[in-house]
């Protein structure tokens, strides 16, 4: 079983910036403990994220994150894709601290490697100092978004229209996901 792959906008991220990026996906519904309004306008709660074949594909990699030697699995799937850049959860979120911090083991032993991930689970983060090759987005729509400041953090925030997103100086990062890792720490997202 692939622990990363590519949906149709990572390729695209992929193609258009010269970089193997590649997404690690585990079910939305079971680990995404903070979300709230944004359960309404999931993506990864309908579509090809539920097809009788992608689920169950979901639900082991969310059985090997619960394995003592998670760390190291990833770190050889990483080397064996030769990513240059891993975005965390195309589905899913942080689950828990012991959760995060076997990341941040994947993280710290691969320098070399980007990775990035959008969360709701800002509570898990309060405290923690991030690995330098870690971009976290906050995202909006969560039980806590009170932990976003959005004046200094780098956040997201869905918009109906790309004039809104544009109009409100959000950069947009609906076609190339990179866009998220940038200067502007405003990321703007098109609803699905």
């Amino acid at each position: 079983m692939d622990l990363l792959t590519q949906n149709s906008k990572l390729k695209k991220t992929s193609q258009l910036n010269g970089l193997r990026v590649f997404n690690f996906g585990i079910p939305a519904q079971s680990t995404c403990l903070w979300a709230d309004k944004c359960k309404a306008y999931c993506y990864a709660s309908k579509g090809a994220y539920i097809w009788g074949n992608v689920k169950p594909a979901f639900e082991k990699r969310l059985d090997v994150t619960k394995q003592d030697d998670f760390p190291q699995v990833m770190m050889a799937e990483i080397t064996r894709r030769k990513a240059d850049v891993v975005r965390i959860h195309d589905s899913g979120d942080f689950y828990s601290r012991e959760y995060l911090h076997k990341w941040f083991k994947v993280m710290d032993s691969m320098p070399q490697v980007k990775f990035y991930a959008y969360s709701k689970s800002l509570p898990l983060f309060e405290g923690v100092t991030l690995p330098a090759n870690f971009t976290l987005i906050k995202s909006e729509g969560g039980k806590r978004d009170d932990l976003i400041d959005a004046a200094h953090d780098r956040h997201a925030r869905i918009f109906k229209t790309e004039a809104e997103l544009l109009a409100a100086g959000y950069a947009n990062a609906s076609e190339n996901d990179l866009i998220a890792t940038g200067s502007n720490p405003k990321i703007g997202l098109l609803s699905h």
